[in-house]
């Protein structure tokens, strides 16, 4: 039996992850409220992000593959994890609510069950990831309160929330499948990443909105700390964790991210936690537990061990 510490070595930085996406929506509506248009808060995000990317390699002396197949990858992934949904999340915002952004967001792992289930042999559905999955699911639904209704909100923003969770699902099937296997650092294949992002969205963003505008101090500072820690710093801390734990264990952050954005709401905005909120925050947190609890590997007929005829335990 594996130790208990190595089974679940991806832990804190799946915790420090779940805590700096977990304030993401907040900034992205500051943004978009500003007048930002989604696709230069796409831009913006990625281009900070790269930034402090390429500062965390030359600290670390570590720098992207040059591998030419590698960085096609690369492309491929910065579109389904960045490009696209940072812009979809981003259009979301303008329609719906930041509550109602983050429930649509929590259903990334259903999304990724699926194209995990297709691309990675490792990541098949069983009846206990499915089970585990459901119940994080739930927990969502319980802290967020949802039988006490959701307002606001319009069609075409929950599809365009809709459509970035099945970015982000078929965007971790692929990481794990062609990108996050390389031997480079976590580091340096996110500085590839989202350096590809931040090039894709500087080809097309002039093109869609226009020329980029002041949106005022506050609205700068935010997508500087949403670019910085939210695309940078938790990026390398998302590699980390589908290498450890998988694609789908990854993409559970998204159960655990609401969670944060109460606590938070609760100590900087003075917000009261109900009891919904603890309650959920169990269940989000076994989901997790369960959805990832190791297999035990199928021992060889003639391996196994010889039980006395008498009935005793080995």
């Amino acid at each position: 039996m594996r130790p208990v510490l190595n089974t679940f070595r991806w832990m804190p930085g799946f915790v420090a992850l779940s805590a700096i996406w977990g304030a993401s929506f907040a900034l992205i509506k500051v943004a978009v409220d500003a007048g930002v248009a989604p696709a230069w808060v796409a831009l913006w995000r990625c281009l900070f992000g790269a930034l402090a990317l390429l500062g965390i390699c030359a600290i670390r002396r570590t720098w992207p593959p040059r591998e030419p197949v590698l960085w096609g990858h690369a492309l491929v992934v910065a579109a389904l994890l960045n490009a696209v949904p940072f812009t979809l999340l981003a259009y979301g915002e303008t329609q719906v609510s930041s509550v109602l952004a983050g429930i649509w967001n929590a259903t990334t792992p259903l999304a990724t069950m699926m194209f995990a289930a297709a691309l990675v042999p490792q990541e098949r559905l069983t009846g206990r990831r499915l089970f585990g999955l459901l119940t994080g699911f739930a927990g969502v639904l319980v802290v967020l309160g949802v039988w006490q209704g959701i307002e606001g909100g319009t069609v075409a923003g929950a599809l365009a929330c809709l459509a970035t969770t099945i970015c982000y699902g078929a965007g971790f099937a692929y990481t794990q499948r062609f990108f996050s296997g390389h031997g480079a650092s976590a580091a340096g294949l996110s500085a590839m990443q989202i350096g590809c992002a931040t090039a894709e969205l500087a080809l097309l963003t002039p093109l869609i909105s226009g020329a980029p505008t002041w949106p005022g101090p506050r609205a700068g500072a935010a997508l500087l700390v949403l670019g910085a820690a939210g695309t940078g710093v938790a990026y390398v801390l998302n590699l980390a964790v589908i290498r450890s734990a998988g694609s789908t264990v990854a993409a559970t952050v998204t159960y655990v991210a609401p969670l944060w954005s109460t606590m938070l709401g609760a100590t900087l905005l003075s917000e009261p936690i109900g009891w919904n909120t603890a309650a959920g925050g169990l269940l989000i947190l076994a989901g997790v537990v369960i959805a990832r609890a190791p297999r035990r590997a199928a021992v060889p007929r003639d391996e196994r061990p010889r039980v006395p005829a008498t009935g005793g335990r080995a």
